[in-house]
């Protein structure tokens, strides 16, 4: 089949692309600009896409794929139309094409889903199960997210956002899932969901397709996802926390333990966040490998982690710079929290880019200034593409760092641009941190303005 993908310089469309090509498609692709990494996978996997949108680029394609960031008014969907080609979303491209026959594991919640879901994998992965997976991110070790496997198993991450331009339902509904887990449920996509109470709707419906055989894992403590969950009476329901009835784990003094025989659990994850992601995984692949979770702890063991999720950038006795995707102030607290608990001797310098759609807005204006309280210093940005968003719904930056500076006795200061906070982390380091050990905690769903490199040379300057 001839398949033209529209928008395949985004991450999960260029995956998709290379899977098609691997199931014996031939694959063509458009975007308007296309810049690495994936510009350099695209040519590795031998594709050479158009740079622009033309009318004439799905000229001969029998299904398009539309992408998520497109919409009405672009040349190859108003062609695509007025010839009637078969089209669909990326979503609904995945389903047909690699979910079918298979059991599907899918991975929803408004945070750690992306590490779940590759931890899923690597365990599945490693006691023979060959899985496949669709995931949006990276692996520390390389892996690139997506394997198509030929196991009965398929783990993907249900992300919660919409579809395409003419599906606005939740990517996760066309998935099917056999085996469900949700992290987490709060609220987040300003841009598309009006309000909680909109993403609950998506989420219920998510619920409603489990099978009476299979089974829906939920946090336990998730007052939002106990209320959509604990009445549903089609499927069955396995409530997880650490520590609980069902739980195979148990956190002691910042670190993770297995219950049944009380050894430590070796992991290169931290924090609790991350633990409950352990939890769900290893309880999921236990039920399914019919093994106990103490029999799986070398694969956990052997898990690299994710690039981007609490990533160390340098290290020295002195000084660490960590990279974290953290963008939602429920985020941003467990993680600060997480790293406060594995490097207690640190001061930790809390970075923090306002990126995402719902972090551009005012709706977290609280919540945000009261994320950084396990911090000691702490610096944001002002919000990226300020003039995106109208200034009677933007996030007021220079409000949270007055509300911190009232409210704690943590260290505050407001940036106008990335471009400004290695100087100011260089001004901390050589004063009040001069004598100290230090962590410097960058969280951003972006690039942060590109100053890692800056800030890595100057903790090479300190040292």
């Amino acid at each position: 089949m001839n398949i033209h993908l529209i928008g395949i310089g985004g991450v999960a469309m260029g995956n998709l692309a290379y899977m098609l090509k691997l199931q014996g498609h031939t694959v063509s692709g458009s975007d308007l600009n296309i810049y690495p990494p994936m510009s350099d996978k695209l040519k590795e996997w031998g594709f050479t896409p158009h740079i622009g949108y033309s009318a004439d680029n799905i000229k001969g394609a029998d299904l398009v794929i539309v992408g998520n960031a497109i919409s009405r008014g672009n040349p190859e969907v108003e062609e695509l139309l007025n010839l009637q080609k078969e089209y669909m979303s990326m979503p609904e491209a995945i389903s047909r094409f690699f979910l079918k026959g298979k059991k599907v594991i899918v991975v929803s919640g408004t945070h750690g889903k992306t590490t779940t879901t590759f931890l899923i994998h690597h365990i599945l992965k490693e006691a023979g199960l060959s899985p496949g997976l669709f995931v949006g991110g990276i692996r520390k070790d390389g892996h690139p997210g997506f394997e198509i496997g030929e196991g009965e198993y398929f783990v993907i991450e249900g992300d919660e956002y919409d579809s395409a331009f003419f599906d606005k339902s939740s990517k996760f509904l066309h998935y099917k899932p056999y085996y469900l887990i949700i992290t987490s449920l709060d609220y987040d996509h300003a841009d598309i969901f009006s309000d909680l109470d909109a993403i609950k709707t998506m989420f219920r419906r998510l619920i409603n397709l489990v099978p009476s055989r299979g089974k829906i894992y939920y946090w336990e403590n998730s007052e939002n996802l106990k209320e959509i969950c604990s009445k549903f009476k089609y499927s069955p329901l396995h409530p997880y926390e650490l520590g609980n009835a069902f739980s195979a784990f148990i956190e002691k003094k910042g670190n993770l333990y297995c219950k049944e025989n009380e050894m430590k659990a070796e992991t290169s994850l931290i924090g609790t966040h991350n633990y409950r992601n352990i939890e769900v995984a290893m309880n999921l692949c236990s039920e399914i490998i019919q093994k106990k979770p103490s029999i799986l702890l070398s694969y956990l063991e052997s898990f690299p982690g994710v690039k981007r999720r609490q990533e160390i950038l340098w290290q020295s006795p002195r000084t660490i710079i960590m990279e974290d995707f953290a963008h939602h102030p429920v985020a941003i607290e467990e993680t600060i929290k997480g790293v406060k608990k594995a490097y207690p001797k640190y001061k930790i310098l809390s970075l923090f880019e306002p990126r995402s759609a719902t972090s551009h807005r005012n709706v977290f204006q609280q919540e945000f200034a009261e994320s950084f309280t396990e911090a000691d210093y702490v610096m944001i940005t002002e919000i990226f593409n300020i003039n995106k968003v109208p200034e009677e719904i933007r996030l007021d930056v220079k409000k949270i760092i007055k509300t911190i500076q009232k409210n704690t006795n943590i260290l505050a200061e407001y940036s106008a641009s990335p471009s400004e906070i290695p100087q100011q982390v260089k001004k901390v380091l050589q004063s009040s941190y001069q004598a100290e050990k230090v962590l410097i905690l960058a969280m951003s769903n972006g690039s942060f303005g590109g100053i890692y490199k800056q800030l890595i040379d100057i903790v090479k300057d300190r040292e």
